[in-house]
């Protein structure tokens, strides 16, 4: 272990006193890099400022989180800034840096900030870059899937994606597949790192079935399926309703149990309903991160049959809790069921979904060994392997700071 480093995480997708689930991953991975000997980190996650008197649910929630709380041992700062959605989405990074410097400045004038750990690479990872020329800071900037797979190819974010990862001192990726991904950028392969994420073990491990169908209401009978993710077409969740179609008639008790909100409910609601589904098919909403064991011990299997994906944390936890996945080939869903003892990995078609169900419920999975196999990989070893990155590309200690811009408080 080097010198004690004092990191800034900043990240716009953290956990807050509204939304306490969202971005967990991130905080999964933040505290305990703060767990470690010698470490202090503060976080900066900004929040669009939007006027509470406007009628739009979803960035009137923004408007309630406080300027500054705790969030388990993390003492967490919510700088504000300008936003209109969509339509400043090429100004977005830089409105989140001119949001952010004040507060970024101060934090470094009271006690010397060694490097900034960013999450996703746009915009996030572009403002920070921008604060670290600011502050003299190395910035090491993390990919994590819809930066890279998705906002790569927008014509005028591409070239600030590609700017971003070649001004970072070091660059993580949360999958292989997303390293290749941004092979295509045309970046030094010499700064990526790829580093998984982990699982929560003292959360997600298996809980017996017929204990977790009956604290969740459910019938002990029957074959049960469970998806969990944002409802919308990327997810998937309408091949796997067709699919049900499929198998209902070898299966005649099984149940699927999508967790997830989003704009696509109603299209998958009126599909279940148009296949005959609608005692088969429920949709329940977004559910709290706590119960998620319960609803994966309670499972024949899971699903997750996305068009992209970087390290899908859903996939992980349903291991962990001994629940073989069937899921798609994309991004890190083949990394994650390296073995077909975890789960089987399918097409992105109703018939290929319909193969790997009949698959995952005909085979005797050993599910004590999956959850085993999972759960080794905890958080505390992606924090050592973060910060060994962290070490590896700055801070340099004896470097000359960079002037701060004239006004900066």
């Amino acid at each position: 272990m080097g010198h004690p480093l004092r990191i800034l995480t900043f990240t716009s997708l953290f956990p807050n006193s509204v939304d306490p689930s969202y971005g967990i991953f991130i905080y999964n991975r933040t505290s305990h890099l703060a767990d470690r000997p010698g470490n202090e980190v503060i976080v900066v996650s900004p929040v669009p400022y939007f006027p509470r008197w406007l009628k739009t649910k979803r960035w009137r929630k923004a408007s309630q989180i406080p300027a500054a709380e705790t969030t388990g041992e993390l003492v967490v700062y919510h700088p504000r800034y300008p936003l209109l959605p969509k339509i400043s989405m090429p100004l977005h990074a830089l409105l989140m840096f001119l949001g952010s410097w004040r507060r970024c400045a101060k934090l470094n004038r009271e006690a010397r900030i060694d490097c900034i750990d960013a999450h996703f690479v746009y915009p996030d990872g572009m403002a920070a870059v921008l604060l670290g020329k600011v502050l003299g800071v190395p910035v090491t900037v993390s990919a994590r899937g819809t930066d890279i797979n998705l906002f790569s190819s927008f014509l005028l974010i591409r070239p600030m994606i590609r700017w971003t990862l070649k001004q970072s001192a070091a660059a993580i990726a949360v999958s292989a597949a997303l390293k290749e991904k941004m092979k295509e950028l045309d970046i030094d392969l010499g700064k990526i790192h790829v580093i998984p994420n982990g699982v929560d073990a003292a959360s997600f491990q298996a809980i017996p079935r017929e204990d977790a169908r009956r604290k969740l209401g459910l019938a002990q009978d029957g074959p049960v399926l469970v998806s969990v993710g944002s409802l919308i077409p990327e997810k998937g969740h309408q091949l796997l309703i067709q699919a049900l179609g499929h198998v209902v008639g070898i299966h005649p008790g099984l149940r699927l149990y999508i967790l997830g909100e989003g704009p696509f409910r109603a299209k998958l609601e009126n599909l279940a309903a148009e296949l005959g589904l609608n005692e088969r098919v429920q949709l329940l909403g977004k559910r709290r991160h706590e119960e998620l064991p319960l609803w994966f011990s309670a499972a024949d299997a899971s699903c997750l049959l996305s068009s992209r994906e970087g390290w899908p944390n859903v996939v992980s936890e349903s291991l962990a809790c001994g629940t073989p996945v069937v899921g798609t080939r994309v991004g890190g869903i083949p990394e994650i069921l390296h073995s077909p003892e975890l789960g089987v990995l399918v097409e992105q078609t109703s018939e290929s979904v319909a193969a790997g169900i009949e698959r995952v419920l005909a085979k005797p999975w050993n599910r004590e060994e999956i959850s085993r196999q999972t759960r080794a990989r905890t958080w505390e070893i992606v924090a050592a392997e973060v910060e060994d990155v962290l070490r590896a590309h700055g801070p340099q200690r004896d470097a000359p700071r960079t002037p701060k811009p004239n006004g900066a408080s």
